[in-house]
């Protein structure tokens, strides 16, 4: 007669369906990746750490706007808007640079009428300098060349 097999032996035989999700591989992976970014973080930072005093001193403004020069067609001289004879500039350009300047140093945009003599804006730049205004750009319009 036929010997009958124990149920654990008879179970072993055939695979029984796993109800529990295997999680090491799972935690192996967050391991290394914890590993990785500890060792990268540090890395990422860059400069250098310096202990800075405090201070009830309010923000800068890193936006600082800057100075609009304009000399139309006719010669005549704007800034930031406001008409200025040639011969009140050099006092102008002085109110100007004896202003807060920003970190940087302040800003001067200046267009200028394509029509005009080169001598004519030289003079301009000119008092710029003698302001000591030296941060000068000269604006035009992107563009083909004739």
């Amino acid at each position: 007669m036929g010997a009958s097999l124990p149920s654990s032996s008879r179970r072993r035989g055939r695979r029984a369906p796993m109800s529990e999700i295997n999680v090491t591989p799972l935690v192996d992976v967050m391991l290394v990746l914890l590993i990785i970014f500890m060792v990268t973080a540090p890395l990422l930072v860059a400069g250098v750490p310096i202990d800075l005093p405090e201070s009830r001193a309010g923000a800068l403004d890193q936006q600082a706007k800057p100075v609009q020069m304009a000399i139309d067609e006719s010669g005549a001289i704007t800034i930031d808007d406001a008409p200025a004879v040639e011969s009140e500039l050099p006092s102008r350009l002085a109110q100007i640079a004896a202003e807060p300047q920003p970190p940087e140093g302040r800003r001067i945009y200046l267009r200028a009428d394509r029509g005009l003599e080169y001598g004519r804006v030289m003079r301009v730049m000119g008092e710029l300098n003698r302001a000591g205004l030296n941060r000068v750009a000269l604006v035009s319009v992107g563009g083909e060349q004739p």
